[in-house]
């Protein structure tokens, strides 16, 4: 599909999103064109899958274009489904990599979650306000990743945290600026050639805790208490009055200055 951009070499695929102009926002449109691509990496037995964002940012998260036009049950669905996206990702039978840049925002910082290896460039920032719209999406796997405290933190106050602290908590495995991420991506393909397929496959599924059940219940409980709408746009409301955008689209307040990348 037009926004992501595929490049395939041997048994590796890295997938760019590619929204810029809305910081790569996840739409509905995204979330099923990365699914499918899960599909096709398992039936061609990938053994790298790599994500990164075209642009100034990563991915802003749940994109809240045309909100006004949907129901409750739409956005449900379409929380649903990032969450089945992020399983997905979290269980893959191969290694998963992001490389993370700019600002990163709620499903965009799960994005990062997920992945097996997570590389950050200088001057990335995270946040998770899910919380803020009483939504529970990847708190389980936020705690296994930097722990309880850690992302108490995060998520009660909803605040930015910055690549030296993901570096800190273990949210990401290195800091590394976009010049070196060749570099990043040849270490990583090594180190997922390294075993058999099969190996690698048991490897990775026994050496992460299957709250899948768990996580969805506790997404579907949340987010499917009346008022989702309502409160997604009283979320949108109170970012347009902090950053002064007249219709906020996305979950972040995009930072104004780009990290500093080389295109791949």
């Amino acid at each position: 599909m037009d926004e992501l951009e595929i490049v395939q070499s041997d048994h590796t695929v890295e997938v760019r999103l590619d929204r810029p102009a809305k910081a790569n926002a996840l739409s509905a449109c995204v979330v099923e064109g990365l699914l499918d691509l899960l599909d096709e990496c398992e039936r061609r037995r990938v053994r790298l899958l790599i994500f990164s964002g075209n642009g100034a940012h990563f991915c802003a998260g749940f994109d809240l274009g045309g909100l006004q036009a949907q129901t409750d049950g739409d956005l449900l669905w379409r929380l649903i489904r990032i969450e089945m996206l992020l399983q997905r990702i979290h269980h893959a039978p191969f290694l998963t990599m992001a490389l993370a840049h700019g600002t990163v925002v709620g499903a965009g910082t799960d994005l990062v979650c997920v992945c097996a290896l997570r590389i950050a460039a200088p001057g990335t920032s995270f946040r998770m306000p899910g919380w803020r719209f009483g939504v529970a999406l990847g708190t389980r796997r936020l705690v296994a990743r930097i722990g309880t405290s850690a992302a108490r933190s995060v998520l009660l106050e909803g605040r930015r945290f910055d690549a030296e602290e993901a570096l800190r908590i273990g949210f990401v495995d290195r800091i590394a600026p976009g010049e070196s991420w060749r570099e990043e991506i040849r270490k990583a393909q090594r180190a997922a050639c390294a075993l058999d397929s099969e190996a690698t496959a048991s490897l990775l599924c026994t050496s992460v805790a299957d709250t899948r059940s768990e996580d969805m219940a506790s997404l579907v409980s949340t987010a499917g208490r009346p008022g989702l709408k309502s409160r997604l746009l009283a979320y949108q409301e109170a970012a347009r009055r902090r950053t002064g955008l007249a219709k906020p689209e996305v979950l972040s307040t995009a930072d104004p200055k780009p990290a500093n990348l080389v295109k791949q």
